[in-house]
């Protein structure tokens, strides 16, 4: 499947049980209701996914899950956060032979590679596969930057395609198009700057907080390409709140708390991460309890 790096790509939750194994009845309820709102791709085994704590056989059976319940809908995206060039070879093939459609893919793990070994890492993993692939570059959590300089020679490679751009700095799109144009399409990685990016010129948002609020994200992405910046702003501004909760080191947490505010998701997070206690619970729930108390409908943006 090829795919047009445009719209809302959630980067969904792993839902667990109570006793840690994957939730898939939960997990399909929350895809479903992404589909429901409109979204343009599903991505996996992001850090949203809790990637890093599960098994290997985990991450393909949530692919082949996803797959099975998207079809041909949507692509189905499998990140690669690996720490050798090998794993992620590894871990490109894999996907590909469970069905996912693309990769995103993080610079390697653990090592901070200069910039020509990861180039390198990014080269050859691409050449092992024929998925389309997105560089996930976030400078600000993964001490990596992928410069423009290092994407016009990752850009060689055909199935290189697309940026999920999280360095927080906004003017970064207008490089990135004044550089590249086309060749290089752009997704908004930070929620608390998406509308922003969106004005800026991204192509699309790989979102957190859709994982909860599927529809008011994809509304206001839609309302910010038809032009109605006023009406996305007077969703954007209810949302920013609930959004910052994504650009916190209790991001997983935070998210599984909105989702069972509204029904679609559960608490259950994987060790050594323990669901919020205390304060810090309390902060969190405010916040979504003030948003669910206001939140608005926004059916009539879904098909604009």
């Amino acid at each position: 499947m090829e795919i047009t790096w445009k719209g809302v790509m959630p980067a969904v939750t792993t839902k667990f049980t109570a006793d840690d194994n994957l939730d898939l009845d939960m997990f399909k309820k929350n895809i479903h209701a992404q589909l429901n709102a409109g979204v343009n791709g599903i991505i996996l085994g992001g850090t949203l996914g809790e990637a890093s704590t599960l098994l290997a056989e985990e991450k393909r059976e949530l692919t082949r899950f996803t797959k099975e319940i998207v079809g041909d809908r949507i692509p189905v995206i499998m990140n690669i956060a690996e720490q050798s060039t090998k794993g992620a070879i590894q871990a490109a093939e894999t996907a590909e032979q469970d069905g996912a459609s693309g990769l995103m893919m993080l610079p390697p793990m653990r090592y901070l590679a200069d910039d020509r070994e990861t180039v390198e890492y990014y080269k050859e993993t691409a050449k092992s596969t024929s998925l389309p692939i997105m560089v996930y570059n976030n400078p600000v959590d993964y001490k990596i930057e992928v410069s423009l300089d290092m994407f016009e020679e990752l850009l060689k490679q055909d199935n290189i395609q697309a940026v999920k751009e999280s360095t927080r700095d906004t003017s970064n799109i207008s490089r990135i198009i004044n550089r590249f144009g086309d060749r290089l399409k752009i997704l908004s990685g930070v929620d608390t700057i998406a509308l922003e990016s969106l004005v800026m010129g991204a192509d699309g948002w790989v979102a957190g907080l859709v994982c909860a609020f599927p529809k008011e994200t994809v509304a206001i992405y839609n309302l910010v390409k038809a032009g109605r910046i006023e009406e996305a702003l007077k969703i954007y501004r209810w949302f920013l709140p609930v959004l910052e909760l994504d650009i916190n080191a209790k991001l997983v947490q935070n998210i599984k708390m909105a989702e069972v505010a509204t029904g679609i998701g559960t608490e259950n997070v994987r060790a050594p991460r323990l669901s919020l206690n205390g304060k810090e619970r309390e902060n969190v729930q405010n916040i979504i309890d003030t948003a669910m108390a206001s939140r608005p409908n926004v059916e009539e943006y879904l098909s604009v």
